[in-house]
């Protein structure tokens, strides 16, 4: 693109202001959604305008940021806490923000080429890291913990003490992964894209990848779709609606993909201890509030809740349908086999991507004189990490099943349309 003249001047200008306007509504959503979860789930009402903060710090974690967590309770206390969860409510409706504010321009024909196309990006990323460079300076507060009148507060006014806890956002590694959160969304986004226009062999690499990569993103949206559903019904006749909404504005995908990851084989391993501020479901509560460490996988749940085996029916049909979703179209003749092995690779990269940002560790504690939890709800721990392997492994073995049976059923519906057709 010139931009030697006036008209490329203007048009390099309104590059820049749609840039803008993709990142503001992008980061604008991400807030309000953080905003609305944290309201719903009670943190409102946290002492000394913590509230603006912890948003902003919401929204960093949401894009892979780092916040780090601290804490100061005198000479003779102790605090230690830490926190490793990336709120997917928020990260999701920021990355569809996102990706279309990205394709409009691209379907429109405005960057041709893929100089225009990488032009286009490098826009968006340099307003993007701005807007995450302000909001790792905004996500940084410090606060006073009250210790009420448990044992915990009755050593504290013995021996005066005042704990303190804080976090702060590291800014540098927010940088670094809220970039390459930026590049993910913008590579999906190309990729189950038609309408975008890619020539040579960005063109021909996106033909190919592009049917499974459109069916995966499908399956995880319809993962969520169903949750919500359920969350609804959850909040309308189980009491506690507002801290469901928390839940829905917060960690859906979390909770949603966690099912599908379950109902594939998976195995994650979890605790729960002390307080934790949102509902989880019963079932998934009373796997991980044990003093050791649970092993959380369908049977386990179906221990305390049968209909838990539902999950796997539910993956059955999803698979399916996103593998005859993405079964190739004539004239292209692939056959059964090779559509599986796509599958297989395509399931195992997204439930990769679900072990990796499902992930939760959060610690916290407080203790004096070396003695903590004395009843003053001020230590707890909620932990999921994935048997990774396992779970790539079912995931291929789900993938190749579905996918040679979605061929066959695609295969199966078109002669059969083609028959009615020539009738």
């Amino acid at each position: 693109m010139s931009t030697g003249t006036p008209s490329g001047q203007a048009a390099v200008r309104h590059g820049w202001l749609q840039a803008l306007v993709t990142v503001v509504a992008a980061a604008l959503t991400m807030l309000v959604v953080a905003s609305l979860g944290l309201w719903a789930a009670g943190a409102a009402g946290l002492p000394r305008g913590a509230f603006p903060p912890v948003v902003a710090a919401t929204v960093v974690t949401a894009v892979g940021g780092a916040v780090e967590l601290s804490g100061n309770a005198g000479s003779l206390a102790g605090t230690d806490a830490g926190l490793t969860v990336v709120p997917l409510s928020v990260s999701l409706a920021g990355a569809l923000v996102v990706a279309a504010g990205f394709l409009r321009p691209l379907r429109r024909g405005a960057f041709r080429g893929a100089g225009g196309l990488v032009l286009w990006a490098a826009r968006i990323a340099v307003l993007w890291l701005l807007a995450l460079a302000a909001l790792g300076v905004a996500a940084r507060h410090t606060f006073t913990l009250s210790l009420g009148d448990s044992v915990l507060g009755g050593l504290g006014d013995v021996f005066g003490l005042s704990p303190r806890v804080g976090f702060t956002a590291e800014v540098p590694r927010t940088l670094l992964f809220g970039l390459l959160w930026l590049a993910g969304v913008l590579v999906v986004a190309l990729l189950v894209t038609r309408s975008a226009p890619l020539a040579g062999r960005l063109g021909r690499l996106r033909e190919a990848a592009r049917p499974l990569a459109y069916a995966m993103v499908w399956l995880l949206l319809a993962c969520v779709v169903l949750a919500g559903g359920v969350a609804l019904v959850v909040a309308a006749t189980r009491g506690r609606p507002a801290e469901t909404f928390g839940v829905i504005l917060l960690g859906l995908p979390n909770l949603a993909w966690l099912a599908f990851t379950l109902g594939l084989g998976a195995t994650w391993d979890g605790r729960l201890t002390g307080p934790f501020g949102l509902p989880l479901p019963p079932v998934l509560e009373e796997v991980l509030r044990t003093p050791d460490l649970s092993t959380l996988d369908v049977r386990t749940l179906a221990a305390h809740d049968g209909r838990v085996w539902w999950l796997v029916v539910v993956d059955a049909v999803l698979v399916l349908a996103a593998a005859v979703l993405a079964a190739p179209r004539p004239p292209a003749g692939t056959a059964a086999w090779r559509h599986a092995l796509r599958t297989a690779v395509a399931l195992a990269l997204t439930v990769l991507a679900v072990c990796l940002l499902g992930r939760v560790r959060a610690h916290w504690g407080l203790s004096v004189l070396g003695v903590g939890d004395l009843g003053g709800n001020l230590a707890g721990e909620l932990l999921l990490r994935p048997r990774l392997w396992g779970a790539l492994g079912w995931a291929a073995l789900w993938g190749l099943v579905a996918g040679f049976l979605g061929a066959l059923l695609a295969r199966g519906a078109r002669a059969a349309r083609g028959r009615s057709g020539g009738t």
